[in-house]
């Protein structure tokens, strides 16, 4: 990521908009901006298979845009090309952009990759540019966090896939007896210690 000096007006996250007595100093130069999301559809998920980092919807009629981060970039970006996938989705729960991209259609949007990173940085980094970055169709206004309510599902992918393969403390072990003795009791119902509970939490994970 490289930055440049320049003012610019800061997202003010309380208030949900601009302030104007507020600047930011870095100007972020984006890795590759994609202007249009039906046209480039291939290349986009071809240039950003196996690759976790952040991005950005942008819809080019009104400069509204969305921020949101994932461990692999591809996987994540064809969902949003799944028009089933979003209508599904709706029926769960609310989400602004995937209703603009129903209504106003991919040719109408462009995606900017802001950064690659690694799995364990996706919602630190988006973090960053949602305090820096004007994001009028996200919903949340921290990464993986509803202020005291559940995450989103995204957020629960990502943190899902993070502990997934070799970042999971489980990999490459065997249960002992007695941890599998533990795991098939808690199945039956029966109560279980917090080392117990542990050892179940991260037998799910692998």
């Amino acid at each position: 990521m490289k930055l440049i000096i320049v003012l610019a007006l800061i997202w003010d996250a309380t208030g949900g908009g601009f302030t104007s007595d507020s600047v930011l100093l870095a100007a972020i130069i984006p890795i590759k901006t994609y202007s249009n999301a039906e046209a480039d559809k291939a290349t986009i998920l071809s240039d950003n298979k196996n690759k976790s980092g952040i991005y950005m919807w942008k819809n080019n009629n009104n400069g509204k845009q969305y921020i949101g981060s994932a461990v692999d970039l591809s996987n994540r970006l064809s969902n949003y090309y799944s028009t089933t996938y979003m209508e599904d989705a709706l029926k769960i729960s609310n989400s602004h952009i995937y209703r603009a991209l129903l209504n106003n259609g991919y040719e109408n949007f462009s995606i900017t990759i802001l950064e690659y990173c690694s799995p364990e940085q996706c919602l630190e980094r988006e973090d960053y540019y949602l305090s820096c970055l004007p994001h009028e169709y996200n919903i949340l206004e921290k990464a993986g966090s509803r202020l005291g309510h559940n995450h989103s599902d995204e957020s629960k992918k990502i943190m899902s896939d993070i502990k997934k393969g070799e970042n999971n403390p489980m990999y490459g072990k065997n249960h002992s007896d007695e941890s599998k003795k533990i795991i098939s009791e808690a199945k039956k119902g029966k109560n279980h210690t917090e080392e117990s509970k542990k050892i179940i939490s991260e037998s799910k994970k692998r």
